[in-house]
């Protein structure tokens, strides 16, 4: 039941922005309002206390606006252009696992690793390409891929150097890459250009991956390299006969990846241009003829679709909390435009910034989400709630700067938050505390919030 729900508020959510009709509005809203309230009953503890705040408030608001039975059923589904993403943007890991691309890992892997901060940087490196097209799944997909290589290297704590690796590399996408529902809302709550931002996120991004090795370099003790040259020696040279082919065409089939990664942002850059479209929408409807066509080239055409048959049979209902939470979230900011507070808080922050001044208050920005994320905040509620509250230009900072400033501080929240997807799904498969992963990343994390700091005041400078 609650599957069929979801589906059909995706459903009409999708039919209803290419074919606008007051009667689709109508059934989106009635969809949203069954979907938050069957939800309710199988939520988790911190899911249901954010929810029911939201919920509390926004009614509140609107009590206080006079507002009628239709506005509070109006005010639910607005944030259903993200769910969908959310729900659909998992269809895009079918053609990497269906080719198989982990042999192709490990097969790099064996023949190019002779040491354990070489094995780092790889590990990070293979995360951060994979989940600039797979997202969460890069994840388990770069574990399983690199976790049995690590018996032939002297590390210590396997799962800390797994979890930093993958994490660290698995978060600099979330800058950029399309596939990542928070740049969706970021792009078109702050009504900026994919492409005009895209020139300076993949830089920082690769910033920050660099930064990451910089920061292994100065910790790996040389001794340590010493101990892993003499042991590797040996094994690299066994490999080597049965490796060489296999490597040479993994890395060709990898390519495949990089290959899709640059035609996805060419089309989605290339039609934003030429039609006005939403860019989340615009995402949603091109993940399965996108995926679908790299299957096809792969030969795997009838075991995409049972992949794709599993995928909203086993997915959706997984997808509770965040139907729950990001409803909530929507009916309260609905209530928040209905009840003019908007103009509110637009206000006081006005006269905070006069205060602080801009410089400061782009010092402290970055902080909110990852406060938010340590109260169990998913990020991406958090961008909407601040981005719906605060007005770029009552405030006197460009919208580009805004999205910058919001998309930079995903990174932090995503890798610290100990409540979000990220910390959950590694802590699953690591088997350790998500309070322990958090910790963990708390070095590179501080660091990149300052590299993150100066790069905002060097990009406001420039374009005040």
């Amino acid at each position: 039941m609650i599957r069929f729900i979801f589906l059909s508020a995706i459903v009409i959510y999708l039919i209803n922005q290419l074919f606008y009709h007051p009667i689709l509005e109508t059934m989106l809203s009635i969809a949203a309002l069954l979907a938050v309230i069957c939800s309710v009953r199988y939520v988790g503890k911190i899911v249901l206390t954010f929810g029911v705040l939201f919920l509390t408030f926004g009614i509140l608001l609107m009590f206080m606006s006079d507002a009628s039975i239709f506005d509070y059923i109006f005010a639910f589904g607005p944030m259903l252009n993200l769910l969908t993403l959310f729900a659909l943007i998992p269809i895009l890991a079918l053609p990497i696992r269906l080719g198989n691309y982990s042999n192709d890992v490990e097969n790099v892997i064996k023949r190019k690793v002779s040491n354990s901060k070489q094995l780092y940087m790889v590990s990070s490196g293979v995360s951060y390409f994979l989940s600039s097209f797979m997202n969460l799944a890069a994840l388990p997909m770069t574990y399983y891929s690199i976790r049995s290589s690590l018996k032939n290297y002297p590390i210590q704590d396997k799962e800390r150097f797994m979890a930093r690796s993958i994490t660290h590399g698995f978060g600099m996408p979330v800058l950029w890459t399309p596939v990542t529902p928070i740049v969706g809302i970021v792009i078109e709550m702050t009504g900026v250009h994919y492409g005009s931002m895209i020139q300076l996120l993949i830089p920082l991004s690769i910033v920050g991956l660099l930064l990451d090795w910089v920061m292994v370099t100065i910790y790996t003790r040389k001794e340590n390299h010493l101990i892993m040259h003499q042991e590797m020696t040996r094994t690299k040279k066994e490999m080597a006969a049965t490796v060489e082919t296999n490597g040479k065409s993994s890395l060709v089939r990898l390519s495949h990846i990089f290959i899709a990664i640059i035609l996805l942002n060419l089309v989605i850059i290339s039609i934003e241009q030429l039609k006005e479209l939403s860019f989340m929408l615009l995402i949603s409807l091109l993940v399965i003829p996108f995926s679908f066509v790299w299957t096809s080239i792969l030969g795997k055409t009838k075991e995409y679709f049972v992949g794709l048959k599993e995928h909203f049979k086993n997915h959706l209902p997984k997808m509770k909390d965040q139907f729950f939470l990001f409803l909530s979230a929507g009916f309260f900011i609905s209530a928040i435009h209905l009840s003019g507070i908007n103009s509110t808080i637009n206000s006081v922050v006005s006269e905070v910034v006069s205060f602080t001044g801009i410089q400061l208050f782009l010092v402290i920005l970055p902080f909110i989400p990852l406060l938010f994320a340590f109260a169990g905040l998913h990020p991406a509620v958090t961008f909407v709630l601040i981005v719906e509250a605060l007005d770029p230009s009552v405030l006197g900072i460009s919208p580009f700067v805004l999205a910058l400033a919001m998309l930079g501080s995903a990174v932090p929240a995503f890798l610290m938050g100990p409540y979000n997807a990220t910390i959950g799904v590694m802590s699953n498969i690591i088997n350790r505390d998500p309070f322990k992963i958090s910790n963990w990343n708390i070095p590179f994390c501080t660091t990149f919030l300052v590299m993150l700091i100066v790069f905002l005041q060097g990009v406001y400078m420039f374009t005040s």
